[in-house]
């Protein structure tokens, strides 16, 4: 895969992304989400139904499909992150980094050394894309991305410190998340005043550490203000939502 045509090559010329996210367990919706117009599909492995080996078929359907593969894995989970990647995986999106600690384990597992320790054999990436190797090897910590999730005021407070991690390639937002955490486990409210001043601070001081912002959309309103507010990999609509809301609409038809 050319520097170009990655999912980080085209982050990082300044493309804005916005990805399908997958919870549901076949690799269909991948397709489907493929034929619908959507370049990227994050596939979630924390609160969706994804097995490891439905992820794994997803990937390489998204792969065939011409599309980009991210994978947001379980809290603490780095084995699978190295796993994900060499199955062909582009981006890996690790919830709770709340310390330069956590973002340096992620680093550990996603780069291969000097950066960090990931062992070599990506068989299921170069199968899929038909590199050899050493081909993969050679570029892998600059064409697939550790990206950091910050969801509790303990990663806001250290935020600056995990964006200095070497290796670290952005962050992404969870806003659900970051409310939850922030009010002590008082409120859900992601798109509150609050919430998007604290969102457009990420944003500002991630692009000004020369990483990628990202960060999971609510709604197409929620969409449009975190592009203005310097986000690049924005994820919207979920397979599970979009499924039953066009149900819904169509058996409204009966009435």
């Amino acid at each position: 895969m050319t520097e170009n045509k990655c999912l980080a090559g085209k982050l990082r010329a300044g493309q804005t992304i916005v990805s399908a996210w997958a919870s549901l367990p076949s690799p269909i919706f991948s397709d489907l989400f493929l034929r619908g117009g959507y370049k990227a599909i994050t596939l979630d492995l924390q609160h969706g139904l994804l097995t490891t080996a439905e992820a794994r078929d997803s990937i390489k359907e998204i792969i065939n499909g011409g599309g980009h593969a991210v994978a947001r894995i379980c809290v603490d989970d780095f084995k699978n992150a190295s796993w994900l990647l060499d199955v062909g995986a582009e981006v890996i999106i690790a919830p709770m980094i709340n310390s330069v600690a956590d973002a340096k384990k992620l680093v550990e597992f996603c780069k291969y050394p000097p950066l960090g320790a990931r062992s070599y054999g990506a068989v299921g990436a170069t199968m899929a894309t038909g590199v050899s190797m050493d081909d993969y090897f050679a570029s892998a910590d600059e064409k697939t991305l550790a990206i950091a999730m910050i969801e509790t005021p303990e990663a806001y407070d250290a935020l600056e410190d995990i964006l200095a991690v070497d290796g670290l390639d952005g962050i992404f937002v969870g806003p659900a998340d970051l409310s939850l955490t922030v009010s002590g486990g008082k409120r859900v409210e992601p798109v509150s005043d609050a919430s998007l001043a604290m969102q457009k601070d990420i944003a500002e001081k991630t692009r000004a550490a020369g990483k990628i912002a990202g960060i999971y959309c609510v709604s197409k309103g929620h969409l449009q203000h975190s592009k203005a507010a310097g986000y690049q990999f924005m994820t919207f609509g979920t397979d599970s939502t979009l499924f039953i809301n066009a149900a819904a609409e169509a058996a409204s038809s009966l009435d």
